[in-house]
């Protein structure tokens, strides 16, 4: 408070940034590499040259090559995934992908509901087209967190049972990836399909992994919240796949009073995962192991899962739609990628520097004989 009323104007909002050098260049040098070759490599320095690639959204050739990178990068990852898990990839599947801390607010368990609708649907009609999924879900709980590591423990049962059901075979993989942190996110994000920016409307302050996947041609499946919305506003909110309430919603179901009941009696689907996961069909030799997410859903649920559930539902139906039309989808993933060049690291540093602290950038250049001099202890 002394601080602000000293210099008020030096207390301002900055919209977060990633570094393209890490997240792009480093990360995934084929995208690199193919951006290079269209509009050049000053890019590297300006993301917003980004821009020049909307020049190529009609290019078919240039969609291909961009549908080619990711392929790798999936075949690379499921590869690493075979090794690391046992388990057998469809790397033609759909890549979904939530990493992140383990928080309520986050709603990975949303994201746990769908996995189990999925399965569901499966079983119940496994000759109908299905597209095919693999579910990546990745991230650590704070180490007295119970609840957090209730839904991790929820995500590798419903593992358990997904991924050894023959009827399912290829059709749905899920994995959670273990001790996610900075060096397993460079390989995840460059494979990934769809990022799950899930977190209830209002709940999250901005987040920068939605940047990093947008950077690297994943397409968002998210709520108005967060960085979201100005990557809405940025690609248009039509190339993102936004559901759920609004900000404003959410404020008009606490004025109201939220019962998570009436979702539960009122969606089929809903009811039934709800019951499996309270019946113990995810842990049948402890029935009662997760009573505790059972009993917050219905009556602690500050975060609304299950008024989300249907709109999440259908939306992820939406991208299951788009995914079987691969011009289509690659031409939504060029338009974001072409759009994400104001969530640079760089671009926030510089309005810190102008707004902020009134100072002008300079090259700073390192002569390397110095360099060695110093390393030398000369």
């Amino acid at each position: 408070k002394d601080f602000s009323e000293l210099e008020p104007d030096k207390f301002q909002n900055k919209t977060n940034g990633i570094t393209p050098r890490r997240w792009l260049l480093l990360c995934n040098p084929g995208l690199a590499e193919l951006i290079a070759e269209k509009i050049g490599e000053d890019y590297v320095k300006d993301l917003s040259q980004l821009t020049k690639l909307h020049s190529f959204l009609g290019d078919d050739i240039f969609l291909r090559e961009l549908a080619k990178v990711k392929q790798e990068n999936k075949l690379k990852f499921s590869q690493f995934l075979e090794k690391e898990y046992k388990v057998k990839i469809n790397p033609s599947s759909m890549f979904d992908v939530q990493v992140k801390r383990i928080h309520e607010y986050k709603r990975q368990l949303l994201n746990c509901l769908h996995v189990i609708t999925m399965y569901n649907r499966i079983k119940k009609d496994p000759k109908k087209l299905f597209v095919p999924r693999t579910v990546i879900i990745g991230g650590k709980a704070a180490p007295g967190y119970h609840m957090a590591k209730m839904i991790i423990k929820l995500v590798t049962s419903v593992a358990d049972v997904v991924n050894n059901d023959p009827m399912v075979g290829s059709k749905l993989k899920v994995i959670f990836l273990e001790n996610y942190r900075v060096s397993l996110a460079e390989k995840v994000i460059p494979a990934t399909d769809l990022s799950e920016q899930i977190s209830t409307a209002g709940t999250e302050a901005s987040g920068t992994g939605n940047m990093k996947f947008m950077l690297n041609g994943a397409l968002t499946i998210g709520t108005m919240d967060g960085a979201n919305v100005e990557m809405a506003e940025e690609a248009g909110e039509e190339n993102l796949f936004i559901f759920g309430m609004r900000v404003d919603d959410v404020a008009a179901l606490d004025k109201k009073g939220y019962e998570a009941k009436e979702y539960y009696e009122a969606l089929p689907e809903l009811k039934l995962v709800i019951d499996q996961i309270d019946n113990g069909f995810f842990s049948p030799k402890q029935p009662d192991l997760f009573k505790d997410i059972i009993n917050m859903l219905f009556y602690h649920d500050r975060f609304k899962v299950f008024a989300d559930y249907e709109a999440y539902v259908k939306c992820q139906d939406k991208v299951s739609q788009l995914y079987m039309n691969p011009k289509a989808w690659n031409t939504m993933v060029l338009k974001n990628i072409a759009a994400s060049g104001k969530f640079s690291s760089d671009r926030t540093i510089k309005e810190y520097a102008q707004n902020i602290w009134n100072v002008e950038p300079s090259d700073l250049k390192i002569s390397l004989s110095n360099e060695s001099n110093k390393v030398n202890g000369n």
